[in-house]
């Protein structure tokens, strides 16, 4: 039984079979916190799970690190979601704060390392997996292998918190959209997220392997409008395009008909940049263009750079004319890199789209369409960008749905 009241005062079968128990349908980050949150609540808690263990993905995040959420409030956090409405009930309920303490008091030491990602001391995801997986046992939450393909209601409230198609490998499949659309709930158009991008020009497979630091990327319209930028940070080229967290992160904007603009040099204003350039090319004016550029520039990019710029890299450095020098500085402040589409689903961190937010109340993760049924985490259409933004929507959703459908079955 849920409560006290049940134990005392008896109901009509058809009352006592329903309302015993919160089903939590997926162990990974959402619905691990669900059945955490239900069953402190006092609820008794079933959680389902398809694999042989809990926490699958979960487990290989950030690297095997784990970025468990972003230490910076809600205002801040939601400008790096695809949502910046239905969030804030759900995260006043559960911050990256509460997180912070959530895992601490659970025995695992927090470090903030730079951007304000927040990581587990010791590096190990498993550590976060494992906490929770404990916390789940010590609260007497049953949990069962089975693969479910509609929810059952006979036992009360049910939290669907399958995740989405990324890393299906670990087990997301996808199942959690079919068990809403079932259920009368608007699926919107899925596709793959903070996932690297794919680029026909050749010379991002030439550069494969080459990592640049601190450089800022922006997505470009067709017109050369900006639709994202981000940066100075990372990215890396590949032999089908660009990956890394500046890319990832850019991923979350992708349509057809846009570009990449790279600034290799962020830290300099074009005026600066110009100065550095005119400096560096007297410097080694007697020598050939390709071999001048070494001190600015990354050795592997020059040969690249100087064909963009429509230069004869035997020609010699002192002989460029004002109109070359000019088309130098303009490929380094925006290195300019095709894109013709994302890599696969299965090699995304997370699916962009998912259960429309207009048929969930906002506050509890309920459903406004069937009655006893919640939702948590990536099953949802909630996604944001690299730096534990995603963990602590998991979170944040997981808690609140576990809660809320805990205060229903205890009612």
């Amino acid at each position: 039984m849920c409560g006290e009241n049940e134990r005392k005062t008896r109901r009509p079968e058809s009352e006592t079979d329903r309302g015993t128990a919160v089903t939590v349908i997926g162990a990974g980050a959402a619905g691990l916190m669900a059945a955490v949150s239900a069953a402190r609540r006092g609820a008794q808690v079933l959680l389902l799970e398809r694999n042989d263990r809990p926490g699958v993905k979960l487990s290989i995040t950030g690297k095997g690190r784990c970025n468990l959420t972003n230490d910076c409030g809600a205002d801040a956090f939601l400008e790096n979601c695809n949502d910046k409405k239905f969030l804030r009930g759900a995260l006043a309920r559960f911050s990256p704060r509460d997180t912070a303490a959530f895992f601490e008091g659970l025995g695992v030491p927090l470090v903030t390392e730079r951007g304000r990602r927040v990581f587990p001391a010791s590096g190990r995801a498993a550590d976060v997996v494992s906490a929770l997986v404990r916390e789940t046992v010590r609260l007497g939450v049953v949990r069962r292998q089975v693969r479910v393909t509609a929810p059952d209601f006979s036992k009360g409230p049910v939290i669907i918190a399958t995740g989405g198609l990324s890393y299906p490998k670990t087990g997301s499949t996808g199942d959690g959209y079919g068990m809403a659309g079932r259920a009368g709930h608007t699926v919107t158009p899925l596709s793959p997220s903070l996932v690297p991008l794919v680029s026909p020009d050749a010379f991002c497979a030439a550069l494969q392997g080459l990592s640049l630091r601190n450089v800022t990327l922006r997505l470009l319209d067709g017109v050369g409008r900006a639709v994202f930028c981000e940066g100075p940070g990372e990215m890396l080229f590949t032999h089908f395009g660009l990956s890394g967290p500046l890319v990832l992160s850019a991923s979350a904007h992708w349509r057809e008909g846009l570009s990449a603009g790279v600034d290799l040099k962020p830290g300099l204003t074009e005026r600066l940049l110009s100065a550095r350039l005119d400096r560096d090319l007297i410097k080694y004016g007697a020598r050939d263009v390709r071999n001048a550029l070494g001190d600015l520039l990354h050795k592997r990019l020059i040969p690249v750079i100087i064909a963009l710029a429509g230069i004869d890299p035997r020609g010699r450095t002192a002989e460029l004319t004002r109109a070359e020098r000019l088309a130098l500085l303009r490929v380094i402040k925006c290195f300019p890199v095709t894109l013709s589409g994302t890599r696969p689903v299965d090699e995304a961190v997370i699916t962009r789209g998912g259960v429309s937010l207009r048929e969930i109340d906002p506050r509890t993760m309920r459903s406004k369409l069937r009655d006893g049924l919640y939702f948590a985490g990536e099953v949802l259409d909630l996604d944001g960008y690299t730096g534990g933004y995603n963990l602590q929507i998991a979170w944040s959703t997981g808690y609140a749905a576990g809660e809320s459908a805990a205060g229903e079955c205890l009612a």
